[in-house]
């Protein structure tokens, strides 16, 4: 686990409050690359509290502004879907003058580096938020061929999910995909990817992994992060 001071980059994470795996993305960062957390009110997975997790975005985002990071990060897949990360990006451009990106933002740009077109999805959502992330995909030209769901009514229970869940998920999709998205900040993969990438044989697109990438590409790191999936080992950089 790298847990660098940040003499690299310092990136200032937004998660929600009752998600339990905001130290997946540091597991997985390079050395020098810190991630400081402030938390967005968050306690239940309906799309009402994703639509309300950035009513006070600002002033969250202010906090991190404080320790004058490189980069703010709002990590929570499902709010990206629902408030747009165009959206987002600018209320907390605006109020820090500091770059920020989203994680919904940057699984797009995973599955753009990795060629997709079709994708199977997998999520620990309930079946609204499924619908408006399938919606969500669909619109900006993916195909949603398979879909599978452990459907949890909190972050707390999603976080709770066992590692192996997600794998015996996996086991399960049959039929042609591009690239598996498992979508969720708040679920244990990062040291599962692997085994997943193997297990269908396909580009493995997780949120937090997706997220850190994007991090480490807006800012221009070109450090690589062995055994944490085929997109942070530079398969797909170009």
């Amino acid at each position: 686990m790298s847990c660098g001071f940040g003499e690299v980059a310092r990136i200032g994470h937004l998660y929600p409050s009752g998600g339990l795996c905001d130290h997946e993305v540091q597991m997985m960062a390079p050395d020098g690359v810190q991630f400081l957390t402030t938390r967005l009110p968050f306690r239940d997975t309906s799309i009402a509290s994703d639509k309300a997790l950035i009513d006070n975005l600002e002033s969250h985002a202010m906090l991190l502004a404080d320790a004058r990071v490189d980069l703010i990060a709002l990590n929570c897949t499902a709010a990206g879907v629902v408030a747009g990360p165009d959206e987002i990006n600018r209320r907390v451009q605006a109020a820090t003058g500091i770059r920020s990106v989203t994680t919904i933002q940057a699984v797009m740009a995973a599955l753009a580096a990795v060629n997709a077109t079709s994708i199977a999805l997998m999520t620990p959502y309930r079946r609204e938020v499924v619908e408006a992330e399938t919606a969500f995909f669909e619109k900006q030209g993916l195909r949603v061929v398979l879909e599978k769901s452990l459907p949890q009514a909190t972050p707390y229970d999603q976080g709770m999910l066992h590692p192996q869940r997600w794998l015996e998920l996996a086991a399960t999709l049959e039929g042609p995909f591009d690239a598996l998205v498992i979508s969720c900040a708040g679920i244990r993969l990062a040291g599962v990817i692997e085994r997943l990438e193997a297990r269908v044989n396909r580009p493995v697109i997780a949120s937090n992994a997706a997220l850190l990438w994007y991090c480490l590409r807006t800012l221009n790191i070109a450090q690589k992060r062995m055994h944490y999936g085929s997109l942070l080992e530079g398969a797909f950089d170009a």
